[in-house]
């Protein structure tokens, strides 16, 4: 049977398609094209992005996208090295009693004094395993900058407010994250994102994710990301450049526009990533030079453009976006697994004096 490289490259040219082509209408980079006809792994950034390359040019080309998956795990198997095992020859049955016995003994006696030392140390400096009696509860000052911290029952966040600073305590680390506002209790899940309102207002004030818990210890605490709402709004975009917003008939695109908003003014507005699962990502902010970074889940980047940002995805299904314009909130939904994308966020204005907000998918 052909390998999963020869099937795509057959089928390709069976259907008159050269690789050109095929790269704008999937938005996969032609050089991943390339590197899934010629099997080549080294081009690609890890085997998940592979894989989703793999997935979408198989169902791009109506081929079996199973069976190709499958091709795929088969030589990655074959190319395995062999288990030391099998190729080394048997040495003489009189020799095992003489080797084993002392071997066993001493390795014992290793063993032994090793698990005693380590499960000592464990106890005493990881800061995941922390016995009740040892835990000190801990205060931390949220900012403007993303905090990010392994907390624990009764520790607490002192967040700023005009009338001084507001005073938030872990009341649970236990199945999900529960946190003590003066507006109540707020419950945050694994993996999940959610906005507080904490002093009352109707307004969120913080974003909170939950990268890791306990669901048998509450004694492990909670891995939380925390991003003060305020301190994002206010970084950056204090006013929108008017005369430097295009008109619809002059934004060229073959792709439908994604209208966010519209309304008789154009307003500053924040862009928030949140990473479901790592991803290459770069972003351009107005006419500031584009800036790459590579994310993990459970970072959040924030951008503040005053009129428009465009966004580079290498898997557009690992992140989740939301605006934020006019003190709401809006999500949007982008692209699918393994999808690289290149998108436009910006506003744009009609002849009647009308403003859009719009997502522009670009080739």
């Amino acid at each position: 049977m052909d390998s999963f490289g020869e099937i795509l490259h057959n089928k390709r040219e069976e259907k008159g398609l050269d690789l050109d082509r095929v790269s704008r209408e999937i938005s996969i980079d032609k050089r991943y094209l390339q590197g899934l006809e010629e099997e080549d792994n080294s081009v690609f950034p890890g085997e998940a992005y592979m894989i989703g390359f793999l997935r979408n040019y198989s169902n791009y080309l109506e081929l079996n996208t199973e069976l190709m998956l499958k091709l795929y795990n088969n030589k990655k198997i074959q190319e395995s090295p062999v288990p030391i095992e099998l190729i080394a020859k048997p040495k003489p049955r009189w020799l095992l009693p003489a080797v084993i016995v002392p071997i066993v003994l001493v390795l014992g006696v290793i063993t032994t004094v090793s698990i005693l030392l380590a499960t000592k140390k464990n106890v005493e400096e990881d800061p995941a395993v922390v016995l009740s009696s040892k835990i000190k509860n801990k205060q931390y000052e949220i900012g403007d900058e993303k905090f990010t911290q392994r907390l624990y029952k009764g520790d607490q966040l002192l967040y700023p407010s005009d009338n001084g600073q507001i005073v938030l305590t872990v009341y649970d680390t236990l199945s999900s994250f529960g946190l003590d506002t003066p507006s109540g209790v707020f419950y945050t899940d694994l993996a999940e994102e959610s906005e507080i309102d904490i002093n009352g207002d109707t307004a969120p004030d913080l974003i909170i994710y939950v990268s890791d818990l306990s669901y048998t210890d509450e004694n492990r605490g909670v891995e939380v990301s925390v991003l003060a709402r305020h301190g994002v709004a206010s970084v950056g975009a204090t006013d929108v450049y008017t005369d430097d917003i295009p008109f619809a008939s002059e934004v060229k695109s073959k792709y439908p526009q994604k209208v966010i908003l519209e309304d008789n003014r154009a307003y500053p507005f924040t862009l928030n990533a949140t990473f479901l699962n790592s991803c290459l990502f770069r972003d351009k902010i107005d006419s500031q030079d584009a800036v790459e970074s590579y994310f993990t889940k459970g970072e959040v980047c924030t951008a503040n453009p005053h009129n428009g940002i465009r966004l580079w995805i290498s898997n557009s299904n690992a992140v989740k976006f939301t605006i934020i314009a006019d003190t709401k909130t809006y999500n949007l939904d982008i692209g699918k697994a393994g999808h690289v994308l290149v998108e436009d966020i910006k506003w744009i204005k009609d002849n009647d004096g009308k403003y859009r907000l719009v997502v522009i998918e670009l080739d």
